[in-house]
């Protein structure tokens, strides 16, 4: 399905116009998602300047998404485009997944506000830490492999991810047992958990490269197809 997208991107078709619009929501996310772990890290101060900064892109995220999902609802109602249905619903779907990482990006700016101290010093951060390296690592991958429509590579990530989302699990459970304060919790709590998620949306949008359609956004072992690295 996604190699069919791509296609339709780079030939002349009036989809293909949304092909940058889609990468620049990308982008977009990226870039929120970069500068809410420094903030939540602590190693940016948070100022007023930065906090309406990481609004007016998560702002720009919202109406990017907007305009696609407009686009491709104006190009489906044109006599003759009802073929690429299909295309059209898959990257509704994809838009909605890269708008929530910026949601979920934006949420984690806004915790590093619970902790005026900052996040502990101990091995239950360093393996958070780890974790947004874990994604953000995917984050930086997951653009090429979807644009080049690779398998093998999106097998690589989201097996990657399943990873990341068990490593959070167990993390929660960690901080449940320890002996932090309520701020600390809370705010390594829900760190944890948006880390997950975003990580959870990218792994969405990659399934849409090695998943038919009614089948995106599920990408359990069971699911995945045999072929590949055989």
């Amino acid at each position: 399905m996604i190699k069919e997208l791509l296609s339709i991107f780079r030939s002349g078709n009036p989809l293909q116009e949304l092909a940058d619009r889609f990468t620049k929501i990308m982008d977009l996310a990226e870039a929120v998602t970069l500068e809410a772990g420094n903030v939540y890290f602590g190693e940016k101060p948070t100022t007023p300047e930065q906090r309406t900064a990481i609004h007016k892109q998560d702002v720009k995220v919202n109406k990017l998404e907007r305009k696609i999902r407009k686009n491709v609802i104006a190009h489906l109602t044109i006599s003759g485009n009802a073929v690429d249905l299909p295309y059209g619903l898959l990257l509704m779907s994809l838009v909605k997944d890269v708008e929530r990482i910026g949601d979920y990006a934006k949420n984690l700016y806004e915790v590093a506000e619970i902790v005026e101290t900052g996040l502990p010093d101990d091995d239950i951060v360093a393996e958070l830490k780890e974790i947004r390296v874990g994604v953000e690592g995917m984050f930086r991958e997951a653009g090429e492999v979807f644009s080049q429509s690779n398998r093998e590579g999106a097998i690589d990530l989201i097996n990657q991810g399943r990873d990341l989302a068990h490593r959070c699990d167990n993390l929660i459970n960690r901080i449940a047992r320890s002996e932090y304060h309520a701020g600390a919790t809370t705010a390594t709590v829900l760190g944890t958990r948006y880390y997950k998620r975003i990580g959870g949306h990218l792994l969405n949008i990659l399934s849409a490269v090695v998943m038919p359609l009614h089948k995106l956004d599920y990408y359990d072992e069971d699911e995945l197809p045999k072929d590949v690295g055989q």
